[in-house]
Parts: structure tokens; C-alpha cells; sequence
């Protein structure tokens, strides 16, 4: 019987593989005189097991390896097929999760044009020049697609109104300003299948009669961007811009990062070189967008599940999902669990089954779970039976958004949590509408006295009252949505604002105001390293902290080798 030998390796280069040190990975590899080739790849979803190499065995198998390091003795032992650190999908992730956007992310080259056309790449945009422009603008309709981000809204309805416009030009806008702290959905698809996406606007392009292509990425996003170039050159190269009797040209315009043109009309107005605000609507960009052209919007994810729908059809699509939420749906977990990274499964599965099956958390240790980014809502875990899908949580208080989803453990501060966010979102704001722009300042400031010990009753009143008004009031949706956080925290964790505000107490001793430092003398070794790394000096040479000068900042806590320094409530020393 033959040995199975090696058909060739690929190493996940994407952002997270690199910050992990997959390049130096990769080099070494190439740098070995081996008898099959060494690829790069995209992300295969596993950030906690970064860099991960994957070994194609030549019975068409594959052995994959995790946290694999740049040096002889990990590269030894994948060449040999070696056991040390193989990695196996969990098998609860394996059976909740359904990978059909990420199918070909982590398995091809991400700048190989071959290799996406040889996996089914293009065949939608084929199959969709087959039709009439009116028959796939149908497709998408029965297919059920919302837009993937945030907002939900039926995706062949938005296609049908530009389509509906009779005019020469005719603007589609790929929506990839990923704004939200945690979120990393868009990047991976840029990064990882650049032609997929591609693809899906070629094919909407077709459908509604567009003209010109623009992709709003945000700078943050270098690989993203090499990426997309590369492909977009390829696809001048083959000519697959031309659709009908229209050559298409497809720019990226690199954005500077605020959060606000995440908003339509505000990413339009940063397109046009003007200040990224909102404006009234109607009109609305499929009336009046682009230099006063109707032009339309999808986000990343939006467009990469298109080729799915035209190469599968849209009863393939609309089979999986609930009612009113077809298809999967990605998601980046992050925060108190033990397998971070992007996930992929079937619209209204639980909460439980993507946090403890999936994430990895453990059960016990899970307060609740932050969906829909920054402006999104706290969910405690006696919920975490709710479906996720765009109706479910909405009943919550609570959005999807984009598909960002921090799990939030039992040693967090739900008070300081929302503070967070808040902090976020204010200094988010463009300062156009006052109900935003003063609004969620005075919630913040509101936050900042309560974690500060100086809450009072009446700013809990003040903050339930306030909410509701800056969502009516606000011009766009980082308004709409900013005071999420802080009334689902309100509604679900009430009683942790009501510790701070009478008690005076923060139960998981995150906020500073409640908190004193204590220094266990007895175990100390006395290394000193506590004394030379404290920034105020609150630290006496007999070990002792002086806690009316400490600001809390940790960093002994952090540096101490024995663990002996520790946060304690406020006036209960030990």
C-alpha cells in the first residue's frame, strides 16, 4: 500500500493569520526546497486557532494545524504529518454552523482568478446574462435576501427601484465602511474571495441597468483593498465588466474611517468629497444619490450571497432561514469565549447555539451577549433561546446589525458596559441633528457619573425618558440605534444601575469609583517590579498602596508574578 504524501499546503494570510504571525510561517515554508507548492489562502473563520496551515493530502483529504509557530520544529512536524497541535473542527460548530458565503474563504487563493472560476466562480453572472435584467431583479425577489447590513430591508425590492429609473446614469455603491468595534464580516470576504463579491455586483449591475461601480472601503482595510484591485484588474482583463451593451468601471474609493458613513447618504456624500453626513430622505439615493444620479447601496455581505442565489437558484436560498429571514447569516464572536472568529450558520439559530455550541463559552461564566455592534442592545442569557433573526431581536430591544456579537461574561459590569458603547457613538456622532449630537453626549455624561459614584435615581429616569426621544428624533441610524446598549441594559439589568446609584457598590468591580487595591504582604516575594512599574507612585516601599492615590490603571496587577495584588470592594479590605 502506498504511503499518503502531501499534495500541497496553504496558510491563512488573512488579517488574522497575520497578526498571528503567518507570513513568517508562510516564508519558512517557501523557503524549504518542497516537492508540491505552498499556498496562500483567506481566512477559514478560526481566528483563535491562527496561523493554521492546512496539509492537502493526495487522497483529497486534509490535515489542518493550529497556532502553528515560525520555526523548524512546527514546520518538522506538519511536513512528517505529525500529531503535535493537529486542529479539528469542534464538533458542535461543525453541526450548527452552515458554510455556504465562506464555502471557497480559507480554500483558494484569493488573487487567483483560475482557481474562483475552477470552484464555480462566475457561473451566477453566466447564468444571469442568460436573463432578462426584470427575471434576475425576480430571482432575488423569491430568493427572500435582506440587506446583510443591518437594516434588513428586501434586497430585489431595492434592486426593482433602480431598475425602475430611466436614465443614462445609473450609480451602484458596494457599502464596506465595517464600522462597528469587533466586527471583521466584511473584511474576511474582501480578503479571502474579493471575486465573490465582485461577482454579486456585476450581476446587480446587469439587473438594474447600472453604469458605474464604486466600492467604499474603509482604509483600515489594506489587504482588503490589494485584494479587490487585483481582482478588479483581472476582471477588466477578461473582459467580464462588460455587461449588455455597457463596459462598466469599477472603482474603490478608500474611506477615513467614521463611523457615520456606514449611513447611505452619508457614505454618498463622502463619495462625492463632501463632509460624510446624513440628509433628509425622501428623496432617497435610488431617486436622487451620486452627483444627483440614482444610485444604490448593498453592503459587502449583501452582495457576496448573489452568485449563490443566481448559481443556485432563489428556492435553494429562500429553503433555508425562518419566514422572514432567509439564508445564513455571518457573524464575528468576540469577547468572553473560548473560540473567537467568524461563523456561519442557517438564519434563526439561537443565541445558546452560537454562543456555548459554537463560541465555545462556558455556561456559567456568560451574563449576556451584545448583538448588532455598538448600537446594538444587551441580551441576558435567560434569552439565549431567541432566534436570531431580524424580527426576533428587534422584540428585544436589540438589533442583528452587520452581524457583530460580543459575548459579555459574569465579571463584567453591565452599567460600565453601556457606558462603553456610549462613549463610542458620541464621539461617533457628525454633530448634524441635535438629538444625536446632544442627546447621546448627555446620556454619556449620565453614565459617567453613575460609574463615577455620583448617580442619583433620577438619572436612570432621565436616561429611559431620553432614549426613546434621540431614536424619534435623529436623522440616521447611528442615532436611531445609539441608545440600544443603555435601555436593554436598563430593561434586563436594572439592578446593577440601582447597586451603583444606592448601594454604591460595582458587583464585578470594574468601575474604578467602587473599587480599592490590595496588596496580599504575605505573599509577596517582594520583586519590586509592582513599585518600578506603578505611573503615580502609589506604591510604598514597605508594599503597601495607597488607594486615595491610585487610579486603578492595573498595571500592577498586571506585571505582579505571583498574582498577589487584587481589586476588592471599596472599604472591605482585607
Amino acid at each position: 500500500m502506498s504511503k499518503i504524501a502531501i499534495k500541497k499546503i496553504r496558510v491563512g494570510v488573512a488579517s488574522c493569520g497575520v497578526a498571528a504571525g503567518a507570513d513568517a510561517v508562510l516564508e519558512l515554508l517557501r523557503n524549504r526546497a518542497l516537492p508540491f507548492t505552498v499556498e496562500e489562502t483567506g481566512c477559514l473563520g478560526h481566528c483563535y486557532a491562527e496561523p493554521l496551515v492546512e496539509a492537502v493530502l493526495d487522497n483529497g483529504e486534509s490535515v489542518f494545524y493550529r497556532n502553528v509557530k515560525a520555526d523548524d520544529r512546527d514546520i518538522d512536524n506538519i511536513l512528517a504529518l505529525g500529531e503535535k497541535d493537529r486542529f479539528e473542527i469542534p464538533p458542535k460548530r461543525k453541526s450548527k454552523e452552515l458554510i455556504k458565503v465562506l464555502a471557497l474563504a480559507g480554500k483558494i487563493d484569493p488573487t487567483n482568478f483560475d482557481e474562483y472560476v475552477e470552484n464555480g466562480g462566475y457561473a451566477g453572472l453566466k447564468r444571469a446574462l442568460s436573463m432578462t435584467p426584470a427575471e434576475v431583479v425576480n430571482e432575488v425577489k423569491l430568493s427572500g435576501l435582506r440587506g446583510r447590513g443591518g437594516g434588513g430591508f428586501p434586497t430585489g425590492t431595492k434592486w426593482s427601484f433602480l431598475a425602475a429609473k430611466d436614465t443614462q446614469e445609473k450609480i451602484l455603491i458596494c457599502n464596506a465602511d465595517e464600522g462597528d468595534p469587533g466586527a471583521f464580516m466584511d473584511r474576511s470576504l474582501m480578503e479571502s474571495v474579493p471575486h465573490q463579491v465582485l461577482e454579486g455586483m456585476l450581476i446587480a449591475a446587469y439587473a438594474t441597468g447600472a453604469t458605474k461601480l464604486f466600492i467604499y472601503c474603509r482604509a483600515e482595510y489594506p489587504m482588503a483593498i490589494k485584494h479587490l484591485k487585483i481582482a478588479i484588474e483581472q476582471i477588466y482583463a477578461h473582459r467580464l465588466n462588460t455587461v449588455g451593451d455597457r463596459v462598466l468601471e469599477i472603482i474603490i474609493k478608500e474611506g477615513a474611517g467614521a463611523f457615520v458613513c456606514g449611513e447611505e447618504t452619508a457614505l454618498i456624500a463622502s463619495l462625492e468629497g463632501q463632509r460624510g453626513t446624513p440628509r433628509f430622505r425622501p428623496p432617497f439615493p435610488t431617486d436622487k444619490g451620486w452627483q444627483g444620479h440614482p444610485s444604490m447601496i448593498n453592503n459587502v455581505e449583501t452582495f457576496g450571497n448573489v452568485p449563490l442565489i443566481l448559481r443556485e437558484g432563489a428556492e435553494a436560498f429562500a429553503a433555508i432561514g425562518t419566514e422572514g429571514s432567509k439564508g445564513t447569516k455571518l457573524f464575528a464572536l468576540a469577547g468572553d469565549l473560548k473560540n473567537p472568529g467568524l461563523v456561519e450558520v442557517p438564519m434563526g439559530t439561537t443565541l445558546r447555539e452560537i454562543v456555548f455550541d459554537i463560541g465555545g463559552a462556558d455556561p456559567d461564566k456568560v451574563k449576556a451577549v451584545q448583538t448588532g455592534g455598538p448600537s446594538g442592545g444587551c441580551i441576558p442569557v435567560e434569552l439565549f433561546d431567541t432566534p436570531v433573526d431580524y424580527d426576533s431581536l428587534k422584540k428585544l430591544g436589540a438589533i442583528m446589525g452587520s452581524g457583530g456579537m460580543i459575548v459579555i461574561g459574569n465579571d463584567r459590569c453591565m452599567v460600565e458596559t453601556a457606558r462603553y458603547f456610549l462613549d463610542f457613538t458620541h464621539r461617533e456622532s457628525c454633530g448634524k441633528c441635535t438629538f444625536c449630537r446632544v442627546g447621546t453626549t448627555r446620556m454619556f455624561e449620565t453614565l459617567e457619573r453613575i460609574v463615577a459614584g455620583q448617580g442619583e435615581m433620577s438619572d436612570l429616569a432621565f436616561l429611559e425618558d431620553i432614549g426613546p426621544k434621540i431614536r424619534a428624533g435623529s436623522l440616521c441610524g447611528l442615532g436611531q440605534t445609539a441608545p440600544n446598549p443603555v435601555l436593554a441594559t436598563l430593561r434586563f439589568f436594572r439592578h446593577e444601575y440601582e447597586e451603583h446609584v444606592k448601594d454604591h457598590r460595582c458587583e464585578a468591580m470594574q468601575c474604578d469609583a467602587f473599587v480599592d487595591m490590595y496588596l496580599d504582604r504575605a505573599k509577596c516575594i517582594k520583586c519590586k517590579l509592582c513599585i518600578k512599574n506603578c505611573p503615580i507612585g502609589a506604591i510604598s516601599d514597605d508594599f503597601a498602596i495607597d488607594n486615595t492615590k491610585c487610579t486603578k490603571c492595573n498595571a500592577c496587577k498586571e506585571i505582579c508574578p505571583k498574582k498577589t495584588i487584587f481589586r476588592v470592594k471599596k472599604g472591605e479590605l482585607l
